[in-house]
């Protein structure tokens, strides 16, 4: 029989851990599962062994007879990633909790800040549904018409995609990876010929650094893109710098979100958008940490409201 996620807290968990994310390590997997079972009745650990495999293990979980009713994730964004897409599609089954084992890990950043891991986990299992500490929020994810997958922090195209594939020949780790590769690829980076329409109307259109949709603030872990987004407000926010900001100082004004106060950044929320390369160029895009190989000219995003439960603090964002 399915469990289904309640604010009265989780008693059955699923703990999952990617062996090949930036931070993985067999004694974090080890604390996590303890910590686990001395709060609940049962923890099952599952450790990846490819692409997508998160996403599939997650998915049999649930539909077993002892289903979990929360979804630990240790690992990076990718692996997060992939358990939304599961989650998504089985709405209000099970709940989400992230322990940071990646490069970026924007998507721990984004629920608990800068809090440890230990914090964050131990109030999930000891404070949810009591008054003050966590509780369970329904956040909006994005789905991208395209491919059909759901989208959790975000999707970007222009510098930040292509900021990726030069981070795969950087002998970093951690959030210094992404910052080498951002700064590197900017400092060269020339600008797309884009458009972005928001429910139907034209926001911008010309040179194109990058246009950011979701989702998620930060990106990278560091880079406060999206500095207004709310996660459950039923709407995606969308950031557009131009042309007319140099892409070199792209990565230190989203530090700090100075970017927000150039006339060339266009900021705007609606429930489809769509980013387009106008020259009929495949459009750079990644999403959630993942480059977009399939995409064509344009990526179409809509808003799909509360689709995802997960444990957070009960005040604050999202």
């Amino acid at each position: 029989m399915a469990v289904n996620a309640t604010d009265q807290g989780p008693t059955r968990a699923l703990v999952l851990a990617n062996p090949a994310s930036g931070s993985h390590s067999p004694r974090l997997v080890s604390e996590v599962a303890e910590l686990c079972a001395g709060g609940l009745e049962h923890v099952d650990v599952h450790l990846t062994t490819a692409p997508g495999d998160a996403t599939v293990a997650v998915r049999r979980a649930l539909e077993g007879t002892a289903a979990p009713d929360l979804v630990v994730v240790i690992g990076g964004d990718g692996t997060v990633r992939e358990v939304v897409q599961a989650l998504a599609f089985v709405p209000g089954r099970a709940a989400l909790a992230v322990v940071p084992g990646g490069t970026g890990n924007s998507g721990y950043k984004m629920l608990w800040g800068e809090r440890p891991w230990t914090e964050s986990l131990k109030a999930v299992l000891t404070d949810s549904g009591a008054s003050g500490g966590v509780r369970l929020r329904r956040l909006d994810l994005a789905r991208l018409a395209e491919t059909g997958q759901c989208v959790y922090l975000g999707a970007c195209s222009g510098v930040i995609a292509d900021a990726l594939i030069r981070a795969r020949d950087i002998p970093l780790t951690g959030r210094d990876l992404y910052t080498k590769a951002f700064a590197d690829t900017a400092a060269a980076y020339v600008p797309y010929p884009g458009r972005v329409t928001v429910d139907g109307r034209v926001v911008h259109e010309g040179p194109t650094v990058l246009a950011n949709v979701g989702g998620g603030r930060y990106r990278g872990g560091r880079y406060l893109v999206l500095p207004d987004s709310l996660l459950d407000d039923g709407l995606l926010d969308v950031c557009v710098i131009g042309g007319g900001v140099p892409a070199a100082d792209v990565p230190e004004l989203t530090r700090t979100a100075s970017h927000m106060g150039l006339s060339d950044t266009v900021y705007a929320r609606g429930r489809t958008i769509t980013v387009e390369r106008t020259d009929g160029g495949r459009l750079p895009l990644e999403h959630d940490g993942e480059y977009q190989h399939g995409i064509g000219p344009a990526a179409t995003l809509e808003v799909m409201p509360g689709a995802l439960a997960v444990w957070a603090p009960a005040s604050g964002p999202p």
